[in-house]
């Protein structure tokens, strides 16, 4: 049937996509590190991949409403193809910049290839769109084996070090170009009337509901961000081997992403609020493992809580937004939060060298707590709050 093939198209460029995207946060810093005069610098690479995203995200969603879902995500995957040809000659002439300029394009291609997820939910029908949705996140466990295991194959290939690893980021991008040939997503129907009123974005962003799902979501990323980016950094100053550092990464994306298949079913039966809320405890945990120590099993148990952590606050906080906006208002109620997210992304990409450089890995990670302690206060806020209304009704 034409919509399954359609959802499996799209679940395939997910996995593809994401596998590029983790091979940057697996190599980047240590790509970085290599070429940059100072350590603060070393996770520029990363930084500047989610500077292209959230430069690229509101003109890509602006651009296909009017062009169609294909072209936009063939141009994404295009975009890919040219950043690991410019990073890996970036690497290769020991330029630090020509290396941030190819993960800028790599940041470009994750703006348009974030909308697979709501290209899944326009070619199934209502019954299949819950699942539609979960299988193309289910390309994130492709990812996460890919990724890292890919990063680290490419690191000796050739010499500069990583100039391997980004030839083959292109050569996976490639691969996404021809997947998506096959894509085929209906342009949304034009609204009129009343379903076509909107209220302004500030009045939009204004409602306490919108505001803590963007908290919630923008920490869940934040801090996931933050610790995965200074992860390799740290691992490597502790005397931990490519080898270890990307199993470490493996495990944490698995943590992001197999718990897409049960975190809706989580949501309905305990509420989206408490879900976010265990998001952030689950962060805390991360603390935990952080300051226990800095050998390979901290880092591994670490790691997994931050992602699961971010998978509870991400899908979470998401879920949560949808319910703070019509349909007319779709557009520029998501577009508004997903660039909120990206630069929050942006700025703890650029600060995590820094961060570490000047705090250390365990110092890095306890400053994190005053953050988590207000999301989990804003969370706790509106739980009250609801409580207080229904009460009152």
């Amino acid at each position: 049937m034409a919509m399954y093939r359609q959802v499996a198209l799209l679940a395939s460029a997910q996995a593809l996509f994401q596998t590029a995207s983790v091979l940057v946060m697996t190599v980047g810093g240590l790509a970085g590190s290599q070429l940059a005069a100072s350590p603060a610098f070393a996770t520029a690479p990363i930084a500047s991949m989610f500077l292209g995203t959230a430069l690229a995200t509101v003109p890509a969603s602006m651009w296909m409403a009017r062009v169609g879902r294909r072209i936009g995500f063939l141009l994404g995957a295009i975009l890919g193809v040219v950043g690991g040809l410019v990073a890996a000659g970036g690497v290769y002439a020991g330029s630090l910049w020509m290396l941030c300029l190819g993960t800028l394009f790599v940041g470009a291609y994750q703006g348009f290839a974030q909308f697979y997820r709501f290209a899944a939910s326009e070619v199934a029908d209502d019954a299949f769109q819950p699942r539609a949705i979960s299988f193309v996140l289910a390309g994130g466990v492709v990812a996460a084996l890919a990724g890292p295991a890919l990063g680290g194959f490419g690191g000796d290939l050739l010499q500069p070090a990583y100039t391997g690893s980004f030839l083959i980021l292109s050569i996976v991008s490639l691969l996404a170009v021809g997947v998506l040939t096959g894509v085929n997503v209906p342009r949304p129907a034009v609204l009129s009337g009343v379903d076509a009123a909107a209220r302004s974005l500030g009045q939009i962003m204004r409602q306490p509901t919108y505001l803590v799902a963007l908290f919630g979501a923008a920490t869940g990323y934040g801090v996931m961000i933050l610790a995965m980016t200074a992860t390799p950094i740290a691992m490597a100053h502790h005397h931990h081997g490519l080898s270890q550092t990307a199993t470490v990464i493996q495990l944490h994306v698995l943590g992001m992403f197999l718990p897409s298949f049960f975190t809706g079913s989580l949501i309905a039966r305990f509420g989206v609020l408490r879900i976010m809320l265990a998001g952030v405890l689950l962060f805390f945990g991360h603390v935990a493992f952080s300051l226990s120590g800095t050998g390979f099993y901290s880092f591994t148990a670490a790691l997994i809580l931050l992602g699961i952590g971010w998978n509870f606050l991400y899908i979470g906080g998401t879920n949560l937004l949808t319910s703070t906006y019509t349909p007319a208002e779709k557009g520029k109620a998501q577009a508004m939060n997903d660039l909120s997210i990206f630069l929050v992304g942006l700025v703890s990409s650029l600060g995590a060298g820094a961060l570490h450089s000047s705090l250390g890995w365990q110092t890095l990670n306890l400053v994190l707590l005053p953050w988590l302690a207000l999301a989990g206060i804003a969370i706790l806020y509106l739980a009250f709050s609801r409580a207080r209304l229904g009460a009152v009704a």
